[in-house]
């Protein structure tokens, strides 16, 4: 990480958390709302959040979102557009 990207990560509500919390081995939803309570008070939050998504953190409550929070905001349902149908081959015509 560029070190212009963690002067934020020292103002962090999370920074006096216990990093399980964050990323807990087995996250339940309980812990997911105990996180997120702590990044909504927290003033760099926006920061954390814009950075997980453009790192593409996979894991951990980032910026108040869990990862599959952030594959859907990075990735939102239809963003693919089907492939386009290929053209029909041509039949082949008798001699």
């Amino acid at each position: 990480m560029p070190l212009e990207e963690i002067g934020w990560l020292r103002r962090g509500a999370c920074r006096s958390s216990d990093p399980e919390l964050f990323f807990p081995l087995a996250p339940t939803p309980s812990q997911e709302a105990r996180a997120k309570a702590v990044c909504a008070s927290c003033q760099v939050m926006e920061q954390c959040r814009s950075y997980a998504l453009r790192a593409g953190e996979s894991d951990g409550i980032w910026g108040g979102l869990t990862p599959e929070e952030r594959r859907r905001t990075r990735f939102p349902e239809g963003w693919r557009r089907p492939a386009a149908p290929e053209a029909a081959a041509p039949e082949a015509t008798a001699s």
